[in-house]
This record gives structure tokens, C-alpha cells and sequence, in this order.
């Protein structure tokens, strides 16, 4: 029996061969006889074009109540309760029937995604608004006719569905070289018997386009910070890389000595500490500073558009249509530098892909039968302990060592503590430049309070804070009250044990001490006071010494607390 998807099915699609002489049929008439055999069967004559709808209507109006018999129904004691008949219960048939086609395309035209559903022919047997709108192909067109008459035969998504009973979630896909659709495809089956298939397909073009102004944004910031690093440090690209610590010091010698060759280099390090900077310095150092810095974040792409946007895609896939399509990142950054940002976030059926490229130097876009070959480094960053997901299974462990030829571990903000006067600095200068305002003074307890914070989000957020410090700020002061609630309440529990600073009348960014002794010492000591606003724990720590030895030597040169005020 074939299956029906519509009321609106030609009944002559329905209709057995038969010889039009058993037909006998009188000029004029509705009605005639079928000699079938020995038997003479009873006919209605309808139009071969009438929809099912309209014969069953004409069915139902032709039925006598001796037609068909009629349905009794009865009670648990077999009493008689009530009666239907065939006429009546056709007709109810028939009003569910309707009801549910209604219903379904009403459904249909609802949905903001476009809806295919094919029957087992592949013939097409709806098509909803968002259809015509994403493929520009009126439902009167395409309904009643073969996917195959207005798609490629080999792009049609649908056909895996009808022919080898697959589904497929979320599969990115160009229809055409403006277009950008995610496929959901599934067979319909009857029974266990396959009678048609439906596809609904998610259009993302505008996803896709903005995609694609934030990389070509990203990659014009990348450009001008290039063209500021050059202006401000041509002869040393890791100077945007501040701080004096030992730790940060040595990730910077590591990677100055690795820029100099083509070795892939993998950076570890907690989120927020700097992993982009030492990328961009890496490039900048190079041999390939002229060519392009590429950065790709495999943790913020939906992994459906991730294969497009790291290896590009022939324009065209879905309709034949050719077109020149878009390179992906691998091929723009031919000849310098690609920087995997959050490479543990790479699914595993992309890892597979990726491992390719890298190996063979060559790659295929979406849709694309050509190999292009690229010469490009590769510079892969994560905040995750990719040993440990090679071992859980969650990362390929040849993509693994593909990767780590030369790691580089960036310290975080809680490790090198004595950067941190250096930075809030830094950070409260730039943002009062750019709030068009005055430096801040910092009041000495806030400074303690950033000092004995632990800094989870390490570089990142203390930008953050010190930008909120800077709008919060009143009468040109900042003052503890003005801190996040987060550090404020660190600082509470720490308050037995650490040592608390004289409540200053009046902070600022810098300390003027009265005359005393000379000497290299003296004044390395002044110094850290100076850059520590005079908070003594974190002026030992930068100095390296106990906080008594500091309280010592400030003693043996008359550095005592009254011997200097803050302006």
C-alpha cells in the first residue's frame, strides 16, 4: 500500500491499471459497474486529477445507510448503547483527518526552520515558508516533485535518510555561497518499513556573518596592535609583557628563544594570565613577523562551524553553483603564525582533522576536491591538563605530541605577587586616560587587599577590578568600600592573621621620605616601599626578605613610620 503524507494526493496516483473495457459506463452518469471477474462491483466516476479530500466526500454522499453496516455499540452486559454508521464514522475519519493536515501545516509554516518531507520516492511532500525563503523555491514548484529536479543528488542530506535509514544532527552545511544552514535529517518509518524521510535545516547565515566581522574586527585589532608594537618596541616585541618577577621573567626568556625557530610551541596556563600575549610576542619575533598573526579560539566556534572556519569552504556545495567560497584561518595565516586558543575545547572528531593538516600541510575546504598546501606555524594555547585528558580519552594523544614539541608555562597572578604594584598601575593609568579623568590615589588598604587576594582569574581580572576601581572612585580617591565584594570578603577572613597597614589620611600613588642615610641598599628598600605604597608584607616579599629583616634594616636607616608621609 503506498504512503500517504497529504489529503491533497491526486487520487489517479492512487488508482490500479485497469481495462477500460470491464468499464461499463452510461453518458452522462456518476455511477457504472466494474465487471471484476464473475463479479460486478458497484463504481463512483471521479476525475483522475480530484484530490483524495474531494472522492471521499463524494464517497461518503454516495453510501446509502445499506451500503456498509453500521457499528453497535454495547455496554460490559453486551446491552446495546449506541449506534454508528459507516456513513457517519467515514465522515469522522475524515475530520480527523483534515484536523490533523491542518494542523501539521499550520505547524509547518510556524516553524523558523526550514521543512522538507519527501516520501519514499523522494518526491517532495511539504515545503514550509522557511523553505522558500532560505532556497528561493515556491512550494508550488517543488511539491509533488523530486528532490533530485532542483538539488544535487550527492548534496541532498535527505537521500542518506531515505536510502540508508541514517540520521544526522546538526550537520553544517552550505546550500549555497550565501547561505549558511545546520541539517537535522531522519528517515520516517512505518512498522520498521521506511516510508519517507524529513529534514530540518537551521538557517545560520547570520551567525555566520557576524562570525565573520568579529575575526575580520579581530584581526584588524591584531594588525594595529602589530603596527603599536613595532612603534612602541621594534627591538622587543615582549614589552607589553609587564612585570620584574623571576617566574614571569623566565617564561619570557623561554619564549624569546623559541620565536627565533619554527617549533610548534603549546602554552599552558590558568584563564586570564596572558596565553595570547606570549603568542602574539612569539609571532612578532619571528622570522614571520611580516606575515599574519591568525588567532582562532576552538572554545568560543560552535564545533558545527569550526571545520568552515579553520579550513575554509568551496563556494556552491550544495546547488553545483561555483563560486570563489572563503579560506579558512589555516590558509590566511600561510606563511605565519596560527594561535589555537583553548585547543582542550576541540572536539575529538575535529582533533582528527586538525592532526591531518597539521601533518600533511595540506588540507581540503568544505565542499572543495582540491588539496592546499600551507606553511604555517602553529602556536596552541589551553587552560586544561591535557595530559590528563589524553589519558581520560577526551584528546588524541598523536595530536597531543604533534602539539607539545616546545610548552611553555605562563605563571599565574598568585605566583608572582610582587608584579602586581607594577600592574595596578599600569592599568589604573590606562583606564583614566581613558574615562578622560585624573590618576586615582589608591588607598593603602585596598592595595593590601589586592595584594592578599588569590586572583582565580589571574592578569583579566585584575584589569577588570581596577577599571571598576577607577569608575568607583570618589573625590579622586579609592578607597576599600569601592572593592568587589569577593575581595572584600577574603580580606575579612584574612584579617586576623595578616598584618594591617596604618589607616593613611591621605594616599597617593607615590612616597616622599625625609633625608637619611645614603646607600644602594637604603634606597633599593625606599624603592619597594615606594612601589608597594608602603604595605611592608608585599615590599619583603619583592625584595626578597622576611618582613622583621624589612622592619630591621628600615630601623638601622631611620625608615620608622613617622620618618615619611604619603601625599
Amino acid at each position: 500500500m503506498k504512503p500517504l503524507f497529504s489529503l491533497d494526493s491526486v487520487v489517479f496516483s492512487l488508482a490500479a491499471p485497469v481495462n477500460p473495457d470491464d468499464i461499463r459506463i452510461r453518458t452522462g452518469e456518476k455511477e457504472g459497474v466494474w465487471q471484476n471477474g464473475e463479479h460486478n462491483v458497484h463504481v463512483l466516476v471521479v476525475k483522475e486529477t480530484e484530490s483524495l479530500e474531494a472522492v471521499t466526500k463524494e464517497l461518503r454522499s454516495a453510501l446509502s445507510e445499506s451500503s456498509l453496516p453500521a457499528l453497535v455499540t454495547v455496554d460490559e452486559n453486551d446491552t446495546p448503547t449506541g449506534i454508528i454508521t459507516s456513513s457517519q464514522l467515514l465522515a469522522y475519519y475524515l475530520t480527523l483527518i483534515q484536523n490533523q493536515s491542518v494542523l501539521l501545516r499550520t505547524l509547518m509554516d510556524t516553524m523558523s526552520e526550514a521543512t522538507t518531507i519527501v516520501d519514499s520516492r523522494n518526491v517532495v511532500q511539504y515545503w514550509n515558508r522557511a523553505a522558500e525563503n532560505i532556497y528561493e523555491i515556491d512550494r508550488v514548484q517543488v511539491i509533488g516533485t523530486s528532490l533530485d529536479e532542483h538539488f544535487a543528488s550527492e548534496s541532498i542530506r535527505l537521500l542518506d535518510a531515505l536510502r540508508q535509514g541514517t540520521s544526522v544532527q546538526r550537520v553544517y552545511h552550505i546550500p549555497r555561497p550565501d547561505s549558511h544552514v545546520l541539517i537535522n535529517a531522519a528517515p520516517i518509518r512505518l512498522e520498521g518499513d521506511i516510508i519517507g524521510a524529513i529534514s530540518i535545516e537551521q538557517d545560520i547565515t547570520e551567525l555566520v556573518r557576524l562570525n565573520e566581522e568579529l575575526a575580520h574586527t579581530t584581526a584588524h585589532l591584531h594588525t594595529l596592535q602589530q603596527e603599536m608594537s613595532r612603534f612602541h618596541a621594534a627591538d622587543d616585541p615582549f614589552y607589553s609583557i609587564k612585570g620584574h618577577s623571576a617566574s614571569i621573567h623566565a617564561a619570557i626568556s623561554s619564549a624569546q628563544k623559541v620565536a627565533q625557530t619554527d617549533a610548534t610551541v603549546l602554552i599552558y596556563g590558568e584563564s586570564g594570565v596572558g596565553k595570547e600575549l606570549f603568542a602574539k610576542a612569539i609571532h612578532q619575533a619571528s622570522r614571520r613577523r611580516e606575515k599574519p598573526f591568525i588567532a582562532i579560539n576552538c572554545g568560543a566556534i560552535p564545533a558545527a562551524l569550526f571545520e568552515s572556519e579553520l579550513f575554509g569552504y568551496q563556494g556552491g556545495a550544495f546547488t553545483g553553483a561555483e563560486k570563489k567560497g572563503k579560506p579558512g584561518k589555516l590558509e590566511l595565516a600561510h606563511g605565519g603564525t596560527l594561535f589555537l586558543d583553548e585547543i582542550g575545547e576541540l572536539p575529538l572528531e575535529l582533533q582528527v582533522k586538525l592532526l591531518r593538516a597539521l601533518q600533511e600541510r595540506q588540507f581540503y575546504r568544505v565542499g572543495g576536491t582540491e588539496p592546499i598546501t600551507v606553511n604555517t606555524r602553529i602556536v596552541a594555547a589551553t587552560n586544561r591538563h591535557l595530559e590528563q585528558m589524553v589519558a581520560d580519552g577526551r584528546f588524541r594523544e598523536d595530536l597531543y605530541y604533534r602539539l607539545n614539541v616546545f610548552s611553555l608555562e605562563i605563571p599565574p597572578l598568585r605566583e608572582r605577587r610582587e608584579d602586581l604594584p607594577e600592574l595596578v598601575q599600569i592599568f589604573i593609568q590606562e583606564y583614566s586616560v581613558v574615562h578622560e579623568q585624573p590618576v586615582p590615589r589608591i588607598a593603602s588598604e585596598v592595595m593590601q587587599s589586592l595584594f592578599d587576594y588569590s586572583w582565580p582569574g589571574n592578569i583579566r581580572q585584575l584589569r577588570n577590578v581596577i577599571e571598576r576601581l577607577s569608575i568607583l572612585q570618589e573625590n579622586g580617591v579609592i578607597l576599600p568600600e569601592h572593592l568587589p565584594s569577593a575581595i572584600r570578603s577574603h580580606q575579612a577572613m584574612e584579617s586576623v592573621s595578616a598584618y594591617q597597614p596604618p589607616v593613611l589620611s591621605r594616599p597617593a600613588p607615590h612616597v616622599m621620605f625625609s633625608p637619611a642615610p645614603s646607600g644602594a641598599e637604603r634606597e633599593r628598600i625606599v624603592a619597594a616601599l615606594a612601589r608597594t605604597y608602603g604595605n611592608k608584607k608585599a615590599a619583603a616579599e619583592l625584595l626578597g626578605i622576611s618582613r622583621g629583616t624589612l622592619y630591621n634594616k628600615m630601623k638601622k636607616y631611620g625608615l620608622h613610620e613617622e620618618s615619611f608621609r604619603w601625599e
